[in-house]
This record gives structure tokens, C-alpha cells and sequence, in this order.
């Protein structure tokens, strides 16, 4: 772990989160076992980025607003961006970032993004609040990419684990183009009720995305071993993604989605966007909870 890692702890887990991009990069059980990424370069150096004010990728990297174009990488600027540590107990720190000329310079609106992590027994909640401090309409997205580890460090091999929905997942996916677009015509769900087997080749084309997802939890982990439970209240998309090879699944809950392939239309009209009026604050939430 780097040293400026900022680290919490309850009895059942222990966790640190990186300032540059307040990214949690570690989730330890209480043997110290890494429920996380192992980061290896080779796939993807990720941990869990904070993905705002866009979730995906704006057709030609940019966006469009009151006659102006605007570019903005894929997933945003949030985890690019240093936050300052506001509030640290033994189990729970606060993270903030607020607009800033760079920030400015790509997306015209005054903003705190405050990122909270607590530890309560075997669960960790994830509290991202939102906020317009400036006086003009902002449009943001936001989501979650956490990397949990995959396998899990429980002796169970790659292809023994599973993902269950908590409600049945029957419709089509989205279908992600080359270069990271929706495509309208989608995907056949890999899902046999509220079972996804999980293995590399399901993740070939690139993540796997529902939109809309109606279930607002999962358990991931292998048949007869310990579990990650997902939990993310009043979400409307979901997307799963690996490389093939590497060593994590991330589990995504998205209040956002990419352009659709060929979009032209101004930032307001981005799917999923959302307005925030002058003072307006909006909470999202992941918790994940180690269990049997």
C-alpha cells in the first residue's frame, strides 16, 4: 500500500482509499485476504474509480452545450483529480473535491463531489453525494467501478464463481460498440434467471451492461464459499466488465450510460443525465458486505 493511502478498519474489514481520485484500492477480510484487484498492469491498473459527471464515453469525446463542444474523456474527470481528506475516524473518512480551474476548463459548473467510505462490521458503505454549489442548472452522471477480486481468496478457481441477481434479469443487454458507444440493437442476456455463470469469454466484446437492471442487489462468489454482497439502492444500470486473463470483475452500478453510437444531441439530452438545480445535492450509494 502507498503511504498516503488513507485507511479504515472495522473488526471484520479493513480498507484504504487513494486521495488521487479518492479511489478504494485495498478491501481486506479480517485474516487480511484481498477481496480486490490486483492491479496488474498487464489488463488494467484500476481499482475502483469515481466516474463523474459522465458515466462511459461521449461520441467523439466531446459534448455539446448551449452552442459550445466541450471534450471529456471517457468516465470523466473525478479520477483524475487529487480530493482532500475532510473527515477521518478509526472506521470512516470523507473525501472532497471541488471544481477547480482545470475542471473549469472542460466542464463550466460549479461543484463539491464528496466521496465517504465506512466500515460497520463485515460492510462497506460508499456514500458519493453530488452537489451543485454554483447558480446555473448542472447536468452530471454518476457511477461506481469497483475491481473486486476474481477469484475470490477463498480456493474456489475462477470458473466456480457466479453472479445472483436478486430479482430475475430477463431482458436483452446493451450492446457496446468498438470504441465504447451503445448500440440500440443489444445483446441475448447470458443470465438464466437470476444466475450468471461467470468465465473470461463472456467479457470477449467488452462489458456486460443492463439498462434498465431491475435488481437493486447481487452476491457474487463461488457455490459454498464466502460471498460479496452488492448492494445499490435506486440504481437504473448496471454494468459488469473484465479483460479476459486478468484477475477481477468489476460491478458497476451507473446513474448514467454512454452516448449512443451516432448521438449528436446537447449534454441535456445524454441518457440517463440528470439536472441538478442551484443547491441541489444527490446521495448514491454501493454498499458491499462479506458474508456466507
Amino acid at each position: 500500500m502507498a503511504d498516503n493511502w488513507i485507511r479504515i478498519a472495522s473488526d471484520e474489514l479493513g480498507a484504504a482509499i487513494n486521495p488521487f481520485g479518492a479511489e478504494l484500492s485495498s478491501l481486506t477480510d479480517a485474516e487480511g485476504r484481498e477481496l480486490m484487484t490486483d492491479a496488474d498492469p498487464a489488463f488494467w491498473s484500476g481499482r475502483a474509480p469515481l466516474l463523474f459527471p459522465i458515466v462511459g464515453r461521449l461520441m467523439g469525446d466531446a459534448y455539446r452545450l448551449d452552442g459550445n463542444t466541450y471534450a471529456l474523456p471517457q468516465h470523466g474527470f473525478a479520477r483524475k483529480q487529487d480530493f482532500v481528506l475532510v473527515e477521518q475516524a478509526p472506521d470512516r473518512a470523507v473525501l472532497r473535491l471541488v471544481d477547480n480551474e482545470a475542471t473549469r476548463a472542460v466542464y463550466p459548473f460549479a461543484f463539491v463531489l464528496d466521496a465517504a467510505f465506512s466500515l460497520r462490521g463485515a460492510t462497506l458503505s460508499m456514500d458519493i453525494t453530488v452537489t451543485n454549489s454554483g447558480d446555473v442548472d448542472m447536468p452530471a452522471s454518476f457511477g461506481f467501478h469497483p475491481a473486486l477480486a476474481w477469484p475470490l481468496p477463498y480456493g474456489a478457481a475462477k470458473e466456480e464463481h457466479q453472479i445472483t441477481f436478486a430479482d430475475d434479469e430477463p431482458g436483452q443487454l446493451a450492446a457496446i460498440v468498438k470504441g465504447g458507444w451503445m448500440d440500440a440493437e443489444g445483446w441475448e442476456s447470458p443470465v438464466d434467471g437470476r444466475v450468471l455463470e461467470l468465465y473470461d469469454e463472456l467479457f470477449e466484446r467488452d462489458a456486460l451492461v443492463w439498462n434498465p437492471v431491475r435488481s437493486q442487489s447481487l452476491a457474487y462468489g463461488a457455490l459454498g464459499g464466502p460471498k460479496l454482497v452488492c448492494d445499490f439502492p435506486d440504481t437504473p444500470a448496471l454494468g459488469l466488465w473484465m479483460k479476459p486473463g486478468a484477475n477481477y470483475l468489476c460491478i458497476e452500478p451507473w446513474h448514467g450510460i454512454a452516448d449512443p453510437y451516432g448521438f449528436t444531441g446537447e449534454i441535456w439530452d445524454k441518457p440517463l443525465m440528470q439536472r441538478y438545480a442551484p443547491g441541489q445535492s444527490r446521495t448514491f450509494t454501493m454498499r458491499v458486505t462479506l458474508g456466507d
